[in-house]
């Protein structure tokens, strides 16, 4: 417990979990499709970047590219990463506003985004642009809630349905709308702790001496099973303002 809560957690590199932990990957390839549609943008944004992992990964990039993040280990990630790529990096809050004028990108991309800031993205493409977006899915990641906390309600805030009405609300057309379910394996106590702490909303207020006992059972539960198994869950989400 006191190793997984000793690792830095600046950025979105998982590869401390190496031999410690998997998670099933999307059947889209999210990286991929992103690469993509940065190759044929002329501006373009990307919300919530991390480090920078991702955008970092895209062959080829619009002459005009902004990351924004909220995190200040993360911003110091990013610029490292992207600043030597030529891409912006702006400081910005998780809500309720994005610091650009309308109409500024014909692209805006996200992987993972704590807040979804629907009116703002909205705002900010031009006619014809696209937002395009993998997002955490509603009870994703819920049978290791439950098993730290007791059964909890599941959000549905995040669930396909409500991601379409969202982007209606605002104006933009569905394009693509995906989901899928995706095995998540633990193999040791430390990996959990890292991860709660590196993903805080799986145990909201998670801290390892206020999570002990729950700590220590699930340490017994690999030791017994090999591992502990839970479900991630994702959505592919492309929308588009009107031309």
């Amino acid at each position: 417990m006191a190793e997984g809560a000793a690792v830095p957690l600046g950025g979105w590199d998982f590869s401390w979990f190496a031999g410690r932990a998997t998670e099933e990957r999307p059947p889209w390839g999210y990286a991929r499709l992103m690469g993509q549609r940065l190759a044929a943008a002329h501006a373009a944004l990307d919300v919530e970047t991390g480090g920078g992992e991702v955008l970092a990964s895209a062959p080829e990039r619009p002459s005009l590219l902004v990351a924004t993040d909220s995190w200040p280990p993360n911003i110091a990630a990013a610029h490292t990463r992207l600043g030597p790529l030529g891409v912006s990096i702006v400081a910005v809050a998780d809500a309720p506003v994005l610091p650009f004028v309308d109409r500024s990108f014909d692209l805006v991309v996200s992987r993972h985004p704590v807040v979804v800031l629907w009116d703002e993205v909205s705002r900010v493409l031009q006619p014809g642009g696209t937002y395009f977006s993998q997002q955490i899915g509603s009870g994703s990641n819920r049978e290791l809630t439950d098993f730290m906390m007791g059964p909890q309600p599941v959000n549905e805030g995040r669930s396909a349905t409500r991601a379409r009405a969202a982007a209606e609300r605002v104006g933009l057309d569905v394009v693509t709308l995906e989901e899928c379910a995706l095995r998540v394996e633990f193999f040791d106590v430390g990996a959990v702790v890292h991860f709660l702490r590196k993903v805080p909303w799986t145990v909201p207020q998670f801290r390892v001496e206020a999570f002990a006992d729950p700590l220590r059972r699930l340490h017994v539960h690999i030791e017994r099973h090999g591992s502990f198994v839970s479900t991630a869950r994702r959505l592919l989400v492309e929308m588009r303002r009107p031309g």
